[in-house]
């Protein structure tokens, strides 16, 4: 007798994604005018992510086997490399080296963002599943460069909710846990150790809206409050003080609008002294040191570009060196030695996503490693140009604007709005800019308000602004464009993904002539349900998220008047809907439902949906054809 086996249950209405075949069939018209194809701009680099071995002795990098990225170790000075790893259903996400011969790596499942942790030796032996738990996930909260056996890490392996700290021996997976985060109501949001690796500093979330520091001079003693501030103000712990071990430094807002850097005595929750830098328009909030040597080394801040405030001659000097030899690229250390003399450099632009090399501090020898996208020639990709314009309540907005080579006006343009929405944008090289403008768009990034970066009052002025005020910011630069001859205002579209999804909605729902047509990617488009959806270990902050959103209860008005969903009938524009089945932030429901609203209108509504992703796509397979299918879309509504 033949047995009938069940067939899965696939997530949200099977019946709603729709073939993009029609779509990819424009692309491929468009294709052949074209000398970049998709696959040029996205495509896994063949060599990627390098990372030095602590003796200084092997690089490791992330390379595509079975079409996945894998960890290959190369032994420095030799031209082959050999892979260590063999996962094919899913990149791996991150890794890192432990010890000088063993590696630890995370990814997820489909998308599902529960990623677990593995641990591998530098030939490939000994692999070992480290977290073998079904639904959990970690976080990295030291990787002890002075140990061999351990690191520590978060997992919510006790609630989906807390993450409670634990050694774990990368070896044998052994592991114990250090601490207890067992109170829904005042869950330990992060961990912190000291430079010996001690658990001595957490931060605890009260009521969902307070931020409370918490610190002990031994790990054996009890945590003490030393500090409880509102969510609106940052207080974020960046690492000891190495001449005080009971003062910490961190980024801070505490009494001013911009976060600067401050050194804080745990015993008092005073600060100490000045702080080590400011900005008068941006946040300060990353601070680098030496951990050989004991010393901080320079301030790192964020305008148009990167910019360091040094605070250490030595450093300011090799950074002067490598910039010299990179006059028209931005210049990173990515990776370095135990020893600190031994650096991965990597370089990129606008125009290029840029080479790799290694440096020697003790004789400066700079040796090219490999270049990420040789396939694709700078000369042929398009300058991203930082803007500024004025808000109609007088606010100043940043971005950026990437125009096609050798036109500048009177453009189709897409609009790009980032999600978060508290994110932002960045210079540099962006493979969806390019290929927009490879195909004759103009491409227009914005850091509306709410972004970050730029002060926590142009971050609260977002607060339950979703679809008004903050939309306001992208409609005056979509104008702002207009007026100044850049942009044909018959031939504008707005595509964005996760909060730029929402803002596509609301774009195409708040200002239905504004826009020619629109792209949604896994966005949120009714604000009632997307709270019911969201991550369990995004609970303990729903508090936090109501004030900053809206209530659903206390702003139902709001809510509802700012949901694209629930105001589909507004939409007149033509839009294309993509979607990951497995998102665990926008819940697939959330692209069922504007799918549905529309399409009860009789207006079509192409909708694509992968079930093997999440919050956007990871699987290159899956890129080439959402981004050939967005092309097709534009080619048909913005010619």
């Amino acid at each position: 007798m033949a047995v009938e086996l069940e067939k899965p249950t696939l997530p949200g209405d099977p019946s709603l994604p729709t073939p993009a075949e029609d779509l990819a069939q424009l692309y491929k018209e468009d294709a052949d005018d074209h000398s970049y194809q998709i696959e040029d701009f996205f495509r896994l680099p063949e060599r990627s992510n390098y990372k030095i071995s602590p003796g200084g002795k092997y690089y490791a990098y992330l390379g595509p086997y079975q079409r996945r990225n894998n960890i290959f170790i190369q032994k420095i000075g030799q031209d082959s490399a050999i892979r260590i790893t063999e996962e094919t259903d899913r990149n791996i996400a991150g890794y890192l080296w432990v010890t000088k011969t063993r590696l630890v790596y995370v990814k997820d499942s489909g998308g599902d963002e529960n990623y677990k942790m593995y641990a591998v030796d530098l030939d490939g032996g000994n692999p070992k599943d480290l977290t073998p738990f079904e639904k959990i996930r970690i976080e990295l909260i030291d990787d002890l460069p002075e140990n061999e056996e351990e690191i520590i890490i978060g997992m919510n392996k006790n609630n989906p909710a807390l993450f409670e700290p634990y050694v774990i021996n990368v070896h044998t997976g052994e592991f114990r846990q250090l601490a207890e985060n067992n109170d829904p109501m005042e869950p330990i949001s992060s961990w912190i150790t000291d430079h010996d690796g001690k658990l001595r500093m957490a931060t605890k979330v009260v009521n969902g809206i307070e931020t409370v520091l918490m610190y002990r001079d031994e790990e054996g003693e009890p945590f003490k409050e030393v500090l409880k501030v509102d969510f609106r103000i940052s207080i974020a712990p960046l690492f000891f003080d190495f001449k005080d071990p009971h003062c910490v430094w961190l980024s801070s807002n505490q009494g001013r609008d911009r976060t600067v850097i401050v050194k804080m005595d745990m015993h008092t929750g005073k600060e100490v002294g000045a702080p080590l830098f400011e900005h008068p328009v941006v946040d300060v909030s990353d601070l680098k040191y030496s951990r050989r040597y004991k010393k901080l080394t320079a301030v790192k801040y964020y305008f148009e570009k990167n910019h360091y405030h040094f605070l250490d001659p030595e450093h300011e000097e090799l950074f002067s060196f490598l910039e010299k030899q990179f006059p028209d690229e931005e210049v990173i250390i990515s990776s370095t030695d135990r020893a600190e003399e031994n650096f991965i450099v990597r370089t990129y632009s606008d125009k290029t996503r840029g080479s790799y090399y290694h440096f020697n501090k003790n004789d400066k020898s700079l040796n090219h490693i490999t270049d990420v996208s040789p396939w694709l020639n700078k000369e042929d990709m398009a300058d991203m140009k930082p803007i500024a314009y004025e808000s109609r309540d007088g606010k100043t907005i940043y971005g950026y604007l990437t125009v096609p080579k050798g036109v500048s006006e009177n453009l189709p343009v897409v609009i790009n709005p980032h999600g978060g929405p508290w994110h932002r944008d960045h210079w540099g090289f962006n493979p969806e800019v390019q290929l927009l403008a490879s195909r004759g768009y103009a491409v227009f990034q914005m850091n509306f308000r709410g972004s970050t970066g730029f002060g926590r009052d142009f971050w609260e002025s977002s607060f339950k602004q979703w679809g008004r005020t903050m939309q306001d910011d992208i409609t005056d630069g979509v104008q702002w464009l207009i007026k100044e001859g850049i942009a044909d205002p018959a031939r504008i579209a707005i595509y964005g993904g996760s909060y730029g999804g929402y803002a596509t909605l609301a774009g195409l729902t708040f200002t239905p002539d504004l826009y020619s047509c629109g792209i949604d990617y896994v966005g949120v488009s009714n604000l009632f349900t997307f709270f019911n959806t969201i991550p369990p270990y995004w609970k303990p902050y729903l508090e936090m998220m109501y004030e900053m959103v809206g209530h659903p209860d206390r702003d139902k008005e709001a809510l509802a008047e700012t949901s694209p969903a629930l105001q589909a009938d507004k939409i007149k524009a033509p839009l294309f809907v993509v979607q990951g089945a497995n998102d665990p932030r926008v819940n697939i429901d959330e692209s069922d439902q504007i799918v549905k609203s529309i399409r009860s209108r009789g207006i079509d509504v192409p909708y694509m949906v992968k079930y093997d992703e999440g919050h956007g796509f990871a699987n290159e397979e899956n890129s080439f054809e959402m981004y050939k299918a967005a092309i097709g879309f534009l080619k048909k509504h913005l010619a």
